[in-house]
């Protein structure tokens, strides 16, 4: 098959493309590279626009008179290159906002490979109308929107999850809906949301190259390592400061047992190596199941705490803190169960081994990738 992938979070196209190779498969990624992460892409869209004097422009621009010209220059970038994105027998959008532009401009790029293109899916697996829609009505027990129901977070910084509400975000989800061939999620915090859908085909977990991932056992030290990545825009939406005020804890308990390591908005590549050292990684607190660099982080070995929800064990076959730790919006809670590592290394070890066997038996990329040929097939 011929096939298109469309936009890029957390590398997860990247491995799904490679998974796709490897069964015989022609594939070609075109993203923005997800902002300063810098992921990879066969053809790479430059965000222009988004930094120093020329920002200051643009937003005056779009105060003035909406017109936001990163989406056009990212709308014309992409038409210089149409010839390229014709004739694929699948292309897959990765958010129904795929280029995290303009609805207007997203709709134009939309149609375009809806009408050049043998079939359209839509990958959910961030923010859109439906799983926004879902958790701002409070359906789940918790959500990555109680941070702004606590007053945390103001409406201005939470608006890249809140436009998804506004009208024009509504309407482009409605549009392609009405053109994709169907919907898939990558994880439980996307299936929930989908379930009376008539456009869902089902969950199919992350795709994860294990072969670029070497396995690093837990070994025994003087002091616990423990990796803590922010990204500064999503710091209150991933829980970051339930994390941090758990360290701080921890630090003045075990002094001599413990070392921080903290980073933040730092490329993709940098990033993985930074977590290298670390005996734990912190992801994040308002999840129910596992995103993208928690997954990585499992098949290196760490010990993850991330979404573990009982949804999650349940339909994996798994029990409480097998693969990784449950991380909750709760400080007393994420401590304790900090310390109970850190006094006891032998249980961070089988954690440690368990999550890579996870890993290679349910997100091995090349049977993932054979997972979704099965629902693009039919």
């Amino acid at each position: 098959m011929k096939i298109l992938l469309v936009g890029e979070y957390s590398r997860l196209h990247n491995s799904l493309k490679e998974g796709l190779q490897a069964l015989g498969h022609e594939v070609m990624l075109v993203s923005t590279g997800d902002a300063f992460k810098g992921y990879p892409s066969d053809l790479l869209l430059k965000r222009n626009y988004d930094s120093g004097f020329l920002k200051k422009i643009k937003v005056g621009l779009f105060l003035l008179f909406r017109y936001d010209v990163t989406s056009l220059s990212l709308r014309n970038q992409f038409f210089r290159h149409r010839d390229k994105f014709s004739g694929f027998d699948v292309v897959q959008l990765i958010n129904e906002s795929p280029l995290g532009i303009q609805p207007k401009q997203e709709k134009e790029i939309i149609s375009f490979l809806r009408k050049n293109n043998h079939k359209l899916f839509l990958l959910s697996c961030g923010t859109d109308y439906i799983s926004v829609k879902y958790a701002f009505e409070k359906k789940f027990r918790y959500s990555i929107f109680d941070p702004y129901f606590e007053g945390k977070i103001s409406e201005k910084d939470f608006f890249p999850a809140l436009k998804y509400l506004r009208p024009e975000y509504k309407d482009l989800h409605g549009f392609v809906y009405e053109n994709v061939d169907g919907v898939i999620a990558s994880d439980l915090d996307y299936d929930i949301p989908l379930q009376q859908n008539t456009k869902y085909r089902g969950l199919i977990p992350n795709p994860v190259n294990t072969e670029k991932l070497k396995f690093e056992p837990s070994v025994s030290k003087a002091q616990t390592i423990i990796f803590h990545g922010i990204n500064r825009a999503n710091y209150f939406k991933k829980g970051n400061d339930y994390f941090e005020a758990a360290l701080e804890k921890l630090q003045q308990k075990h002094p001599a047992k413990v070392e921080v390591i903290t980073v933040e908005n730092v490329p993709y590549s940098e990033y993985i190596e930074k977590y290298n050292a670390a005996h734990i990684l912190l992801d994040q607190v308002f999840a129910y199941d596992q995103g993208y660099n928690a997954l990585e982080a499992m098949a290196k070995g760490k010990v993850v705490f991330t979404g573990a929800e009982k949804e999650f064990l349940k339909r994996y076959n798994l029990e409480e803190d097998e693969v990784c730790i449950n991380a909750l919006p709760d400080v007393d809670y994420l401590f304790g169960k900090l310390e109970s590592l850190v006094l006891d290394p032998e249980k961070m070890r089988l954690i440690s081994q368990n999550a890579r066997k996870f890993i290679e038996r349910e997100h091995d990329y090349i049977s993932v990738a054979e997972n979704y040929l099965k629902v693009w097939e039919p």
